[in-house]
């Protein structure tokens, strides 16, 4: 991602990555930190949802704002 991001250019650049495999690194509070593989199912007006592929497959949703304060980070690839 570029340094001085914003939710629309944030939002813009997942558009263009919809159905991609995706590396997600979540921070879950309390020095947890969540790393899950997946694909990214979708982009909507606020949020963008990841399908994960360890054991039962589950979604998670995230907003953009995760993304723009770091909450979150995508890693495309592999």
């Amino acid at each position: 991602m570029e340094k001085n991001a914003t939710i629309a250019s944030i939002k813009k650049y997942l558009e263009g990555h919809i159905g991609e495999k995706v590396t997600l690194k979540a921070n879950g509070g309390r020095k947890k930190i969540f790393v899950d593989s997946g694909v990214l199912e979708g982009v909507y007006p606020s949020i963008f949802v990841v399908r994960l592929e360890t054991g039962a497959q589950r979604t998670v949703t995230y907003s953009y704002s995760d993304i723009l304060t770091k909450t979150v980070q995508l890693y495309f690839g592999g």
